[in-house]
């Protein structure tokens, strides 16, 4: 069965733009600093969190904490230490203090061959066919926070890589992915703050990364699709689905709202009140429904899927690179700016709702209600 949807919504920028914005260096530093294998010490902590906070906040803007509160205390006076920064001057600095920690990014490594290091994902070249294989199938493919930095890190690879023409996203197992682990919230050792602060960041990298990939990427739904792992399908330039999978963003039920810039896309692709259904209401869809709805290009039926969706993608891989990453930009152009936008207040809303009681109530009775 066969049903055909409406155009992706993604926006690129070329290839040699990838790493030259103050922002994307900025991006990098903070995932390269994920890399420290041992503690750079308090002092270091201090700086770096001074920086950062100048860096995407600007000037103190909260109350010094109280006596008590010793370590709030360093922290906030860390920060109000640099109130004479620029954003960009802070940002600046923290990229040479990372360099000096983890030491400089190697621009001319190659990245022909992929990276293993990402756990949790299995990457694979077939000819020029990049293939990124979400791999922890024994607990149905979730994202864990470090996940979304590694994804991230793949597609810079991919978009580096001159070898590399087409990207395709699927699951190892019986899921595509169940979306975001929700022991990132009980598995945190700061406070609840802190690992809001740290979902927000490694979200929108993890969007940023899928807005601004250059190259065609496509979606290779193996199974359900849940949650982030839903919405992400709205960013990408062609979803191919088994008709064994199914659709969910139960955003609703566990206190949170729309990510990956599904409140914009999914009503672009569907209709306002369609995706109302989804992102409001947490309506669960079959595949065929969700290509009719314009998320799924085309349905295959479970014992042909894999058999059929490879060799037509492996063929589009052979297809010449610049035309694609250049009609790709064409289609895009109009949209980039817009995302990012809606990635940066989808990402400001749930670092509110990360917080919430609501939401922990939400979280804490789906674990009561999973352990039963």
């Amino acid at each position: 069965m066969a049903c055909v949807g409406t155009p992706r919504l993604v926006s690129v920028i070329g290839t040699h733009h990838f790493s030259t914005s103050i922002n994307q260096q900025f991006d990098e530093a903070q995932k390269r600093l994920q890399t420290l294998k041992a503690s750079p010490g308090n002092e270091a902590k201090l700086k770096l969190y001074g920086l950062f906070k100048q860096a995407t906040v600007g000037k103190v803007n909260t109350k010094r904490p109280g006596m008590t509160d010793f370590v709030g205390k360093a922290k906030w006076d860390a920060w109000n230490s640099l109130n004479s920064l620029s954003q960009e001057e802070a940002k600046n600095i923290y990229i040479e203090f990372v360099n000096s920690l983890v030491g400089p990014e190697n621009s001319a490594e190659s990245s022909a061959a992929p990276k293993s290091a990402a756990a949790g994902f299995e990457v694979s070249m077939d000819g020029k066919l990049r293939i990124i294989r979400i791999n922890k199938p024994e607990k149905k493919n979730p994202f864990t926070l470090k996940m979304y930095l590694d994804f991230a890190q793949l597609l810079k690879d991919a978009a580096e890589d001159q070898n590399t023409t087409l990207v395709a996203v699927t699951g190892t197992g019986d899921y595509f992915s169940s979306g975001n682990d929700l022991t990132n919230f009980t598995s945190f050792s700061g406070s609840i703050s802190e690992a809001a602060e740290e979902g927000k960041r490694n979200l929108k990298m993890f969007v940023n990364s899928l807005v601004d990939f250059p190259k065609p990427i496509i979606g290779v739904v193996n199974g359900p699709a849940v949650g982030i792992a839903c919405t992400i399908l709205g960013l990408m330039d062609a979803v191919y689905a088994t008709d064994r999978g199914w659709f969910q963003t139960p955003f609703s039920a566990l206190g949170q709202s729309p990510e990956a810039c599904s409140s914009y896309t999914f009503p672009k692709l569907m209709g306002s009140l369609k995706a109302n259904e989804m992102l409001l209401f947490n309506k669960k869809i079959t595949a065929v429904e969700a290509c009719k709805l314009g998320l799924v290009t085309q349905v295959f039926q479970d014992a042909n899927f894999q058999s059929e969706v490879w060799p037509k993608i492996k063929e589009w891989s052979e297809l010449p690179i610049n035309s694609l990453v250049y009609n790709k930009q064409l289609s895009r152009q109009f949209d980039t700016e817009i995302l990012h936008k809606v990635n940066d207040a989808e990402c400001e809303r749930l670092l509110e709702r990360w917080q919430s009681e609501d939401c922990m109530e939400a979280i804490m009775k789906f674990f009561s209600k999973n352990s039963k």
